[in-house]
């Protein structure tokens, strides 16, 4: 199996410092003093499609013969890679056909098409990016068009490692540790070979969803492993499968791989939006929520985040904020059986409810005799510790209740 070297990165850096926007590497003064280290986020949300993807894209056309380009090219992305390609395709004037899962954001769906303009073909199907994968392969072959693969390929793997060479050249400090979200893993497999080529001691950090840690079990299995289920939320790295060469590879270089939940990542979003105006996409989030999970190793150190990417679509904000209202414990939904007579529900407002405590939301499980029938609850907390206190007060109360927040089943049933 082919690998990638730092000579290869080189070349690529130069294939592409005409065509990508040289992202800045930022040092974040509240990051710094929230961890007591030196926090640096590398902005590729300021890329020209608003993430790294189109290093890599780019890298793998432009390397194609011309009896290639002329027949086109064909990807499956959830978002970021499909507008790398579009772009690309648009820029060399080559024709592409883009798979996309039907759950991708809109906002996406929606640059991709503008990205590629007249060149490109966008495709939606199935539920995650395996599906559009499937597809795409199928498609590819029958029309003998070329691949280009968001992350199993020494070229993409080349052109994403530019985001370390960019990385290295800018901090004029020592590199103690770079965090970046891993996917199908070409981000990190690039950059750490990179990094690791130019400082040994730096410590090369992975960070993956925890409800789709697909290197995380490829590395324990010494295998690329197909994950059966996945949670879909971070879309930019919630992949079932890593690529083969971005494993073997990453055995080499990744010093760690951090899990982090995908209500930990919403949290970091709204921070990050709140405090920094900054917009990151789930998966450029993933770097800065890990950081609270190593937060005892980095003090004093010299610390870089990749955001990895910033396409993120507004509809999706209200979902965000209540994954991280859950997280964070300051949100919980019960099925409550008033007691049937009359102020019951007053009695509940004014007895149960803390001062600060708010319902966001009430309905009754029952069409009809509802005076009979239990109520959804959703009551939102000003912080964590009004909870016990809130428990307390319903069982005083006698209220009969159960509670869904932590039960999967009952919670995706109603909420």
């Amino acid at each position: 199996m082919k690998t990638v070297s730092m000579e290869d990165i080189i070349v690529a850096n130069h294939v592409l410092k005409d065509v990508i926007a040289k992202t800045p590497l930022q040092l974040n003064k509240r990051l710094s003093e929230r961890y007591g280290c030196h926090v640096y986020l590398k902005r590729e949300d300021l890329q020209v499609v608003r993430s790294f993807k189109i290093r890599g894209a780019y890298n793998f056309i432009r390397n194609l013969s011309d009896e290639e380009r002329q027949r086109g090219v064909v990807c499956a992305s959830a978002g970021n890679h499909a507008q790398g390609v579009a772009y690309s395709c648009q820029l060399l004037q080559i024709r592409g056909t883009i798979f996309m899962p039907a759950t991708t954001p809109r906002q996406k769906v929606t640059q991709v098409k503008l990205f590629g303009g007249d060149y490109v073909d966008v495709v939606l199907g199935g539920d995650t990016f395996d599906d559009s994968f499937a597809e795409a392969m199928t498609f590819c072959l029958q029309e003998n068009m070329t691949f280009v693969h968001p992350f199993d390929d020494p070229y993409v793997v080349a052109g994403q490692g530019t985001v370390g060479a960019e990385i290295m050249n800018d901090m004029d400090e020592p590199v103690d540790y770079v965090f970046m979200s891993i996917g199908g893993g070409g981000l990190a497999a690039g950059v750490g070979t990179y990094v690791k080529g130019i400082s040994p001691s730096s410590r090369i950090i992975g960070v993956e969803p925890a409800g789709a840690a697909s290197m995380t079990e490829a590395l324990a299995h010494d295998d690329v492993v197909t994950l059966d289920e996945i949670d879909k939320f971070v879309d930019g790295a919630a992949v079932k499968q890593v690529g083969q060469l971005t494993r073997e590879i990453c055995k080499e270089v990744l010093d760690d791989i951090v899990l982090v939940p995908e209500g930990k990542v919403c949290t970091s979003i709204l921070e990050m939006y709140n405090e920094n105006a900054i917009v990151v996409e789930p998966a450029g989030a993933l770097p800065i929520a890990a950081l609270d999970l190593y937060r005892e190793q980095i003090a004093g150190k010299n610390v870089v985040c990749i955001i990895s990417g910033g396409n993120n679509d507004i509809d999706r904000m209200q979902e965000i904020k209540e994954r991280s209202l859950l997280y964070e414990g300051l949100k919980h939904y019960f099925i409550i059986n008033f007691p049937q007579r009359a102020g019951a529900l007053r009695e509940f407002i004014d007895g149960v409810l803390g001062p600060h405590d708010d319902i966001t939301r009430f309905e009754y499980t029952k069409k009809n005799n509802k005076d009979n029938g239990p109520a959804l609850v959703g009551i939102e907390l000003k912080s964590q510790e009004d909870y016990e206190p809130l428990i307390d007060r319903m069982k005083k109360h006698g209220i009969r209740y159960v509670e869904i927040t932590h039960d999967p089943y009952l919670f995706n049933l109603l909420i």
